[in-house]
């Protein structure tokens, strides 16, 4: 199996050394097995398909612009998450700014299995939706630490880097996002919204 794990990354640092080069058909390539990871975490991230749709397009025109810096010390999709991460915020942040949202046209939340804690949170259809509107339901700093690593399983060393941040940094912020999603649980606030 690490053979074709290893094969696998070798081919996407062919793809990116000729898209780098120009082939628009290699970093298409790239796209298209990218897309889905990318897509997901979007959806994650931002809490709705809509705004992932946007965020996910200009994440491959971030990626397509800046290729040329990409030097290759992390593998491409860790280099893609954090292009998602740090787009999925700023996209957030402008719709802040900007939100003259009616609160009938807000979407129910996007489903995300977490297999972190509170394990018997997990085990129910009713205790995932809880838990996935408690996760949309934190502050976006946090909600990407905790979809980052406890959806990702990435190491703090990576999720540090990928959101340009310290390890202390990341830990503390992963505890606090922890804590906020126990007593969010915890207090029932989702309980009523997520049935």
């Amino acid at each position: 199996m690490q053979t074709d794990e290893s094969g696998d990354r070798d081919d996407l640092q062919g793809l990116v050394e000729a898209a780098r080069d120009g082939s628009r058909t290699a970093f298409d390539e790239l796209v298209r097995r990218t897309y889905v990871d990318t897509y997901t975490l979007a959806v994650r991230l931002t809490g709705n398909e809509e705004d992932a749709r946007d965020v996910v397009q200009e994440v491959y025109l971030r990626a397509w612009k800046g290729l040329q810096r990409f030097r290759g010390d992390a593998q491409f999709s860790t280099w893609m998450y954090r292009i998602t991460a740090n787009t999925s915020y700023t996209h957030m942040q402008k719709r802040r700014r900007q939100r003259t949202t009616n609160i009938d046209d807000i979407e129910e939340p996007t489903e995300i299995r977490l297999e972190a804690s509170p394990d018997a949170m997990a085990e129910s259809a009713a205790g995932r939706a809880e838990l996935a509107e408690a996760v949309q339901r934190l502050p976006e700093t946090l909600r990407q630490i905790v979809i980052l690593k406890d959806v990702y399983g990435l190491p703090h060393e990576a999720i540090a880097e990928e959101l340009g941040i310290s390890v202390a940094a990341a830990k503390v912020r992963l505890h606090r996002g922890r804590k906020k999603l126990r007593d969010l649980l915890d207090d029932g606030e989702v309980k009523a919204h997520a049935v």
